[in-house]
């Protein structure tokens, strides 16, 4: 809690230092806007029963705002559970500082993801990647480097009992019965022009704590990560490496989002190297963009009941005005969502690849 009197007060302070928010061309006239989406998904899985196309998703969204103030929110709904995705009021002191209050996206590693598939990357399912919490955030640009520093009071939800949620987060479960506290986060990005190109080098951290909710005992919580991407004539490299550690009692913790509780290494590197290659505007198709997503959980000191997991994502999406549509080839070994008992998790089964095929067609109003 002692975080947020000093967050304000910095952006107290970042605002004394510029000029009235209509000398900065702040003063936009009052909108709103509402829109949302329709998607639909097939799966072919070599490791479990075929999924025929059927509705994935609807999804609804607000965007308001008169002069620096703004608010967004969106709200979705699942085959069998509702969840809100964000929820956040924002100010814009100035041309390069804003603040933000409520669930929001936590600002760690590349953003907006280090991926460019419907199916995300590994540290998505470990929390660490399009992670939305509530929070206060403020965010400022100085020339070329980019600073976000944010406290969070926990998850969306506030109790870990709930695993119907869109990202995820830690879960209670009987044998691990744990829930997120608060944290703080720190990221630094710089953006400079290399090889004819556009290269943002940065590095994230929190520090933070998870409590069990059993003899209330609270215990660390950190990650940190360093990452780069850069961009030149239709291609996209993005390189990530991650480290998150939970200081509980033995070697693992439980994750949930999408009604599925799962177990997890409690301590792991994640390294991430993607490529993509937008091929612009071809035939009927708006924009047709390939890429293969390639990265890794790698349990820090290897023992009985952990191994390391692996995720790679092949696949294009093909824009077409209203409509975006993925194909991705998923394979997985020992990873949770691809026929894995969990991720960095070993039960005693053979570590096998399983691959599916996964097709999402959607429409965003």
């Amino acid at each position: 809690m002692r975080a947020i009197p000093f967050i304000i007060a910095t952006a107290l302070a970042a605002t004394s230092l510029t000029a009235d928010a209509s000398d900065d061309g702040l003063s936009r006239a009052p909108y709103f806007d509402m829109g949302g989406a329709v998607r639909f998904n097939y799966g072919w899985l070599d490791y479990g029963p075929t999924s025929r196309l059927q509705l994935e998703l609807l999804r609804a969204d607000i965007n308001a705002g008169a002069g620096p103030f703004s608010f967004s929110a969106q709200y979705r709904w699942y085959d069998g559970f509702d969840a809100v995705h964000h929820a956040y009021a924002s100010w814009q002191f100035s041309d390069s500082t804003q603040l933000k209050a409520g669930i929001q996206q936590v600002p760690f590693g590349l953003l907006p993801t280090v991926s460019q598939s419907f199916w995300f990357g590994s540290g998505y399912y470990l929390g660490i990647e399009d992670d939305y919490d509530p929070g206060v955030v403020l965010s400022h640009r100085t020339g070329d480097t980019t600073w976000h520093l944010g406290w969070f009071s926990g998850d969306e939800y506030g109790s870990g009992a709930r695993y119907d949620r869109y990202s995820f987060d830690v879960a209670q479960t009987d044998a691990l019965p744990y829930r997120e506290r608060q944290r703080v986060h720190a990221r630094v990005e710089r953006s400079r022009d290399w090889a004819g190109g556009e290269l943002l080098v940065g590095a994230s951290g929190f520090a933070g704590k998870v409590q069990n909710t059993q003899t209330r005992r609270h215990h660390g919580h950190q990650g940190a990560a360093v990452h780069a991407q850069w961009k030149r004539d239709g291609w996209t490299t993005q390189l990530q490496w991650a480290r998150y550690r939970y200081d509980v009692p033995g070697q693992r913790i439980a994750l949930s989002a999408f009604q599925a509780p799962f177990q997890i290494a409690a301590q792991a590197d994640v390294p991430s190297a993607n490529v993509a290659y937008s091929f612009g505007q071809r035939g009927w198709l708006d924009d047709l963009t390939c890429y293969n997503n390639l990265s890794m959980t790698r349990p820090v000191g290897h023992s009985v009941g952990i191994r390391d997991s692996w995720q790679n994502v092949t696949g294009c999406s093909l824009q077409k005005g209203i409509m975006l549509t993925y194909v991705d080839w998923i394979a997985g070994r020992n990873m949770w969502f691809a026929g894995g008992d969990g991720i960095g998790i070993n039960d005693g089964g053979p570590s096998r690849w399983h691959s599916r095929l996964n097709l999402n067609i959607g429409f965003y109003f």
